[in-house]
């Protein structure tokens, strides 16, 4: 329940664990920049208790909030309404009420796409791209590449299979491949984006070779845990523009901020660091 005894509007991040999550770091700041008294909460839910959560939350006092794992799937089928990016996601990460109706949106390929913008514009000049991975976070990057325009969009996946099924949900300008086939893929690719885990701390490392990659391709990470991947490590050392993932989980924070505290946040450095610091402390 939302701390009565907290003046303004209430919104919190649920998912289980959910100790590990900055959602309350980069919401308290945008609090105290703009001075709204209000709050903004981590909450675990186990996955059988997340339906008797979420028909509750009106009650409880909140505006919305963040739905992170294992929690994101239920969400997209238990919420009265979805955006279109929800829809294509097949996830919800935001929620909302209009009226008395429970409301979910995603965000994440809007997160991706507002850090490409910043950190290199020039990624919207590309139509052809290369995502490593099949999970729930390579729909979102997929999204996000066909809302910008990108016409070959090639999935690499170990299990071949859900590289199929995302192309089965995508459609036209989707292909799936396996691994092996990395070389030739990479060698007309504007830009390369890795939405595994792989790379992660406490994960193996990602190791491919971006020799094939042309001079003006983009790489990009969406794990920020290190934020200096071995990839963008490599990337750098031949000379390719990078992007970090740290980025796309601030940009992410935006849509859902503006629609539970009525003010539209900017992702700024004094943000970045002090997420930064926390990432740096391990928290």
């Amino acid at each position: 329940m939302a701390d009565p005894q907290t003046a303004g509007p209430h919104a919190f991040v649920c998912g289980h664990p959910i100790a590990h999550s900055r959602s309350p770091l980069i919401h308290g700041h945008w609090l105290a920049v703009h001075q709204i008294p209000g709050s903004y909460e981590r909450i675990d839910v186990a996955p059988l208790d997340f339906e008797p959560f979420l028909r509750g939350i009106a009650e409880a006092g909140f505006a919305g909030g963040n739905v992170t794992l294992p929690h994101k799937e239920a969400a997209f089928h238990l919420v009265g309404r979805r955006d279109t990016a929800a829809e294509m996601i097949g996830a919800v990460n935001t929620l909302w009420f209009e009226g008395a109706t429970l409301c979910g949106g995603n965000t994440d390929a809007y997160g991706y796409a507002a850090h490409l913008d910043a950190s290199a514009p020039h990624w919207r000049n590309g139509r052809t791209a290369v995502v490593l991975g099949a999970g729930g976070a390579a729909r979102a990057i997929i999204h996000a590449l066909q809302e910008a325009g990108y016409k070959d969009v090639r999935i690499v996946n170990r299990t071949l299979d859900r590289a199929t099924e995302l192309t089965l949900r995508f459609g036209g300008g989707t292909s799936a491949h396996g691994w092996q086939e990395l070389p030739v893929l990479l060698a007309s690719a504007d830009l390369l984006v890795n939405t595994s885990a792989l790379g992660m701390t406490g994960k193996p490392p990602l190791e491919i070779a971006l020799e094939p990659l042309p001079d003006h391709a983009i790489v990009s990470d969406i794990v920020y845990a290190p934020l200096r991947t071995d990839l963008l490590a490599v990337a750098e050392a031949r000379g390719l523009a990078t992007v970090d993932g740290l980025g796309m989980l601030l940009h992410q924070a935006a849509p859902g901020f503006e629609r539970w505290f009525g003010v539209r946040p900017a992702v700024t450095d004094a943000l970045r660091s002090h997420v930064l610091a926390d990432l740096g402390n391990g928290a």
